[in-house]
C-alpha cells in the first residue's frame, strides 16, 4: 500500500469533511504538524474538533485554524500564548474541554488502544470531574477508599503529527522532545497522516529506535520545517 504522497494536500484528499475531529500533536510550538495545519485552512474544512495539548501561537500551528473561524471546539490542557483562542472563548465562540496533560496524553493512548475508558484521581474535586462517573478504589494496606473519576479513551477520525524520519511503510522516528504528544495522538485517529523533514529507505531504521510502528501511519509527506521559538528572552548588552 502506498504511504507516501507529494504534498500535505494530496495527502490530505478524500480525508477531510466539515465537523471531522482531529487529533494533533505538538507541545506549544515543539513537534507540530504546520504543513498538515496549514493544507486544512487551505481546504476551508470547517466546524472543526481539535484534539491537541494547546492551539498554537496566534499565526502558527492550531492558530492558523482559530484565525479563520475553522474550529469549533478544542480539547486542550494548555490555553495560554494564544490571545485569539482566549478572545473566542471569553466570548463564547470557541467551546473549550479543559483535560490535564497527563488525562489527555493517557486518553489519546487508550482510544489508540481500543480501551474505552479508564479510572484517574487526576482531577477529581475539581471542574474537571464535574459531569464525570465518579468511582471509590481501596487503596493502600489499610483498605481506605480512594474517589476516582472516569475518563472516555479519545478514537478520532483524523490525526495529524510530526516526525523528524521515516520510512516508506510509515515507521517513525521523533526527535527529543518533539516526540511529546505525537505517538498517542497517532494512535487514536482511524487515518493518521504523518509529516517528517526526512524519509530514509525502508530497512535503514534500526528496529530499536522506532517511536511508532508504521501500522498507526497511513500517508507520510515530507517536507520544510520552520523551527520556530515560542519565547525569547533576552538581556540588554552591557
Amino acid at each position: 500500500m502506498k504511504k507516501v504522497y507529494g504534498s500535505a494536500a494530496e495527502a490530505l484528499d478524500g480525508l477531510l469533511h466539515d465537523g471531522m475531529f482531529i487529533a494533533a500533536g505538538g507541545f506549544g510550538l515543539c513537534g507540530i504538524p504546520e504543513l498538515l495545519l496549514a493544507a486544512i485552512r487551505d481546504a476551508g474544512t470547517k466546524d472543526l474538533t481539535f484534539a491537541s495539548n494547546n492551539a498554537g501561537v496566534d499565526d502558527f500551528g492550531i492558530g492558523i485554524l482559530l484565525q479563520t473561524k475553522q474550529v469549533k471546539k478544542m480539547i486542550s490542557s494548555y490555553v495560554g500564548e494564544n490571545k485569539e483562542f482566549m478572545r473566542q472563548y471569553l466570548s463564547g465562540e470557541l467551546e473549550l474541554e479543559f483535560n490535564p496533560q497527563g488525562t489527555l496524553a493517557e486518553r489519546m493512548r487508550a482510544g489508540g488502544s481500543g480501551i474505552p475508558g479508564f479510572y484517574t484521581k487526576t482531577g477529581v474535586g475539581t471542574q474537571i470531574a464535574e459531569g464525570k462517573e465518579h468511582k471509590d478504589f481501596p487503596t493502600g494496606p489499610d483498605g481506605a477508599n480512594e474517589t476516582y473519576i472516569m475518563e472516555r479513551g479519545i478514537v478520532a477520525d483524523l490525526s495529524i503529527v510530526k516526525a523528524w524520519k521515516a520510512d516508506d511503510t510509515g515507521n517513525l522516528v521523533f526527535r527529543k522532545t518533539a516526540r511529546n504528544f505525537n505517538p498517542p495522538a497517532a494512535m487514536c485517529g482511524k487515518v493518521c497522516v504523518a509529516e517528517v523533514e526526512e524519509i530514509v529507505p525502508r530497512g535503514s531504521l534500526d528496529p530499536d529506535t522506532i517511536h511508532l510502528p508504521g501500522i498507526y501511519v497511513h500517508r507520510v509527506i515530507q517536507g520544510e520545517h520552520e523551527k520556530r521559538i515560542e519565547q525569547r528572552t533576552v538581556r540588554e548588552k552591557a
